[in-house]
């Protein structure tokens, strides 16, 4: 049973009674995902760092990730107006769903050292947002063909209007929380 028929049928009913919503679309539920990495322009000076970042991404998520630019020139930085500064995917529906089952089941658990995700890390919409120091945690990078290991931060946003709402629906979903 995938995640998402597992919301459908296990999840938000109890949800529903634990949040005491009489409406079950009111329940919160996740609406996409957002894999980010921000690669500084003093250290991609030779593309390489682009390139691997960008394959790595794409091999993460399933899609061809967009390049972000920088806006304005920050000269403390050494960025210019219109320089790559990063690398985002936006992942919905299907791919999100099978996004959100692999990374409590296969990627949390493959993080050395890891204790638990901690309760801070909800915001105030119940949005879940986790950065990974290295993204060898992910089942689709072999360490032997990564050159240079990077990190990689993951937001998932959500319907719920609170940090208790969110917080629920996440323990609901098996993250990984710290007691």
């Amino acid at each position: 049973m995938t995640l998402k028929e597992r919301y459908l049928k296990e999840i938000g009913p109890a949800l529903q009674k634990e949040l005491k919503i009489s409406n079950i679309h009111a329940v919160p539920a996740p609406t996409k995902v957002i894999l980010s990495v921000g690669i500084s322009p003093s250290k991609h000076k030779d593309g390489k760092l682009l390139e691997t970042a960008e394959e790595v991404l794409t091999r993460i998520s399933g899609q061809k990730p967009v390049k972000t630019k920088a806006r304005i020139s920050i000269s403390n930085f050494k960025t210019r107006k219109g320089q790559v500064i990063g690398l985002m995917v936006t992942l919905r529906g299907k791919r999100m769903w099978d996004f959100i089952d692999k990374l409590v089941a296969v990627t949390f658990p493959r993080i050395r050292d890891f204790r638990g995700i901690p309760t801070t890390i909800i915001d105030s919409t119940g949005n879940l947002s986790y950065g990974f120091a290295e993204n060898l945690a992910f089942p689709e990078v072999r360490s032997d063909e990564v050159e240079r290991v990077h990190g990689l931060q993951v937001t998932i946003t959500t319907t719920a209007t609170n940090t208790a709402d969110g917080l629920a629906l996440f323990k609901a979903m098996g993250f990984p929380f710290q007691n």
